[in-house]
């Protein structure tokens, strides 16, 4: 009996000290195959996610377009399309060619999130990948020590930025201050010039009226441009990191604003003439106050809110100046007077989403410390796949492409109109950073009178007494609120 009772009690410890490495091997097996698991799920719910919107753009493409060419008698073939409504079937289109991108990748977002895949995942490429697309930064990479740092490289980098930072009030600093201005003044008139010369003029009879592939182009090379200088600033100066601090997907917000902003600012041109763009553009402070009430909940003075309400008296008038949309020539061949309600429309839209952008951008500047190449390079590699997965998707890619091998002018004037974005962006970031954004504003308004002029010029837009008077208003308002926010300024740093 004791010999039996010595046996059962051996064999239940037996098993209560098997039984705990059981449970340990247990767990480390659910460990080791969560990564596995989250692999699989994040890869069927991309393609449940982005299943449903191909289908679904492939029938709006097929459906919308041949109901509107139907009900409206509309001729495809026709040199110049007649743009009777058709802008807002194509913003649909480009929004669900973005969508069938941004929203599998907001919606994995979401699930990571939720599981906190950043505390649980392992340290492998793909994990590092994930999280540095989707979660914020919390080991930077480490700086590198100065003693590793080439001599050359060094002296070339001290140089080069003792060279783009003179002292203030030298003659080095006014000659800077005046080749960021030439430079700014050069890129913007040249790229208005070109893109007025794109959307509303002829090819040998034939019209290029794919607004998309142009901010493509734009953004292709604008982004090339902005890793290029990350990479050089990273080779001559190794002890500064540029490791992304921000997630890549916020900056597919600021990308999303971005793309549509252009794309009306190029539709637009089909209805309006530039002028009426330009002095568009030079009110958009109002829509500029308005998100950055509701985006940042931020105050204004009481002088803006009425410089505001003064420069949109002033477009007011030039708008009322019905003689400034017309051409002056009889063999033009411009759209711009079919449908100046459209022209408004898209230019209202255009001011809300680059008013979006501006002020989305702002917040990751102050929320995540990231330089103005960062942002470029991060936004337009988006804006790259956004505009690239929406010209696939309705079949207008290589239309766009036929269209340039056809006609060689146009691929000049859009590699020029690229080029001159791209460096007028650097430009922009150059001015800001070094002299302030009153300096580039009052750069920015001698630009847009300049443009105007040159438009006048160059494409015969006839401009009376009215418009005059607009455009006198417009930029008195302007020069008068660059003058209050220095004054203000002033005062505040006396205090």
């Amino acid at each position: 009996m004791k010999r039996l009772l010595d046996r059962d009690s051996n064999e239940n410890n037996a098993e209560e000290v098997n039984d705990f490495p059981l449970e340990i091997n247990h767990k480390e097996i659910l460990v080791n195959e969560l990564g596995n698991l989250e692999k699989r799920v994040m890869i069927l719910l991309l393609l449940v996610c982005s299943i449903p919107f191909w289908p679904l753009i492939l029938a709006t493409i097929g459906f919308q377009s041949s109901f509107f060419t139907s009900s409206f008698n509309i001729d495809m073939t026709k040199s110049h399309r007649q743009y009777h409504g058709l802008w807002l079937v194509d913003m649909i289109k480009n929004l669900l060619g973005y969508a069938s991108i941004f929203i599998p990748i907001y919606l994995i977002s979401a699930y990571l999130h939720r599981i906190r895949y950043d505390e649980i995942s392992g340290s492998g490429r793909i994990a590092k990948l994930i999280k540095m697309c989707l979660f914020d930064a919390k080991n930077p990479l480490p700086v590198i020590s100065k003693s590793h740092q080439n001599d050359g490289r060094k002296d070339f980098s001290s140089h080069f930025q003792k060279f783009c930072s003179p002292p203030p009030g030298g003659v080095g600093y006014y000659c800077l201050m005046l080749v960021s201005g030439i430079g700014l003044q050069f890129s913007y008139l040249i790229w208005g010039v070109i893109q007025e010369r794109i959307m509303t003029r002829s090819y040998e009879g034939e019209s290029f009226t794919d607004s998309q592939f142009l901010v493509f182009i734009n953004r292709f090379l604008a982004g090339l441009l902005a890793i290029f200088i990350l990479l050089v600033k990273r080779a001559s100066n190794p002890t500064a990191t540029d490791s992304p601090s921000a997630p890549l997907f916020k900056y597919s917000y600021a990308s999303l604003s971005n793309i549509l902003s252009s794309w009306c600012q190029y539709e637009a041109l089909k209805y309006v003439s530039f002028p009426v763009q330009i002095l568009a553009k030079a009110s958009k402070i109002i829509p500029v106050m308005l998100m950055g009430k509701l985006v940042k909940k931020q105050n204004y003075r009481l002088d803006e809110f009425i410089m505001a309400g003064v420069i949109s008296i002033g477009v007011t008038f030039f708008l009322l100046d019905t003689n400034s949309r017309k051409s002056s020539s009889n063999n033009s061949q411009s759209v711009t007077s079919h449908s100046p309600i459209s022209g408004m429309i898209l230019l209202v839209c255009y001011m809300l989403f680059d008013s979006f952008t501006s002020n989305w951008q702002d917040s990751l500047f102050k929320v995540y410390k990231i330089n103005s190449f960062q942002m470029m390079a991060g936004v337009n590699i988006w804006s790259c796949f956004f505009t690239v997965a929406s010209l696939i998707e309705q079949g207008t890619l290589f239309d766009s492409l036929g269209f340039g091998l056809r006609h060689w002018d146009f691929i000049e004037d859009a590699v020029i109109l690229s080029i001159c974005s791209a460096f007028g962006q650097v430009f922009i970031f150059f001015t800001i950073q070094k002299f302030g954004a009153v300096v580039f504003i009052i750069i920015m308004t001698m630009r847009q009178a300049i443009a105007i002029l040159l438009s006048c010029i160059i494409y015969g837009h006839s401009v009376h007494l009215l418009g005059v008077f607009g455009i006198f208003i417009i930029f008195l308002a302007l020069f008068l609120r660059i003058y209050f926010s220095i004054l203000y300024k002033t005062k505040n740093q006396s205090q």
